[in-house]
C-alpha cells in the first residue's frame, strides 16, 4: 500500500497524539524558528509584540479592521459558514439583566498567548512560539489534524476545506494558501519584520476609530505597555491561565 508523507504523519501523529510532538519532534520555538514564509526567523526576544483594543472606540458595523485583515492577507470568504475563514471575528455582546442595554461590538482573534494550548497538543509542532512572543503554523507541517481548534478556547484558527484560487490581486508578501491545513491570523508578521504595523491596527487608526494599539510589551513607553500598566486593561479569560498578548479596555 502506497502511502504520502502527509498520510503518513497524520496516521502516526493520531496514534501517538502528544508524544510525538514531546519525545520525537524538536521544540521550534525562539531564533531557530521559521517566519509565515518559511525562512529563518528575524524575530528578537528583546521584543514582545502586544495589541490593545478600546471596546468604547469600537463603531458598530465598521468591520474596518477586518475588511484590511482579508485584503492584507488573502483571506477569502467562501459564502458557506461551514467553511468561511476568519482570521478577525466580529464579537457582539449585550449586559445582561440591563433593559435596553446598548450592544456593543470589538474584534476577536488569535491571541497569541504566552502559553498556547494549541501549540502544545499539536502532535507534529506545527505551531509554534517566535521569540517575539507571535504563534505562527508552520503549513509544511501541519497534517490538518485540527486538534489545535480544539484546543484553542477562543476559536480563532479556521481550517482550509478546499482550493483556494489565486489571483494576480493577492497580496505576494503573504504565502500562498496551503488547502487542508489550519491557519489563523498572524498579526500580519510580514508586516512587523518591515518594521510596519499590522494591517488591522492601520485601517482603523485611518477610518478614525483608533481603537486598537499595537506595540512592544517590553517598551515602558509604549501605548499597549502603558494600558496594560495603568491596571485598566483585561484578557480574555484571563482564569485559563493562557495569558494572551491581546488585552481590552472597557470590556
Amino acid at each position: 500500500m502506497s502511502v504520502d508523507r502527509r498520510e503518513f504523519l497524520k496516521i502516526g501523529g493520531i496514534a501517538a497524539a502528544g508524544s510525538v510532538a514531546g519525545s520525537l519532534l524538536p521544540a521550534v520555538t525562539g531564533l531557530a524558528a521559521l517566519d509565515a514564509g518559511g525562512n529563518v526567523s528575524r524575530a528578537s526576544g528583546d521584543h514582545q509584540w502586544g495589541m490593545v483594543i478600546d471596546v468604547d472606540k469600537c463603531t458598530k458595523g465598521c468591520d474596518a479592521c477586518a475588511d484590511a485583515c482579508r485584503t492584507e492577507n488573502n483571506v477569502p470568504l467562501f459564502g458557506d459558514p461551514k467553511r468561511d475563514i476568519h482570521w478577525i471575528r466580529t464579537i457582539t455582546v449585550k449586559q445582561r439583566g440591563v433593559e435596553d442595554a446598548e450592544e456593543r461590538q470589538f474584534p476577536a482573534m488569535c491571541y497569541h498567548c504566552e502559553n498556547p494550548p494549541c501549540q502544545h497538543v499539536c502532535p507534529v509542532a506545527a505551531t509554534f512560539t517566535r521569540a517575539d512572543g507571535i504563534v505562527l503554523i508552520d503549513k509544511h507541517r501541519c497534517i490538518g489534524c485540527r486538534y489545535c481548534m480544539v484546543a484553542c478556547p477562543y476559536k480563532a484558527r479556521s481550517f482550509v476545506s478546499q482550493h483556494v484560487a489565486h489571483t494576480w490581486d493577492d497580496n505576494k508578501d503573504v504565502p500562498r494558501r496551503m488547502h487542508g491545513v489550519v491557519e489563523k491570523c498572524t498579526l500580519c508578521v510580514h508586516r512587523i519584520d518591515k518594521g510596519e504595523e499590522p494591517a488591522c491596527v492601520v485601517a482603523c487608526r485611518e477610518k478614525g476609530g483608533d481603537a486598537m494599539s499595537f506595540g512592544d510589551l517590553n517598551d515602558p513607553a509604549s501605548a499597549v505597555a502603558a494600558a496594560v500598566r495603568s491596571g485598566k486593561a483585561t484578557r480574555i479569560r484571563a482564569d485559563l491561565g493562557t495569558n494572551p498578548r491581546v488585552f481590552y479596555l472597557g470590556l
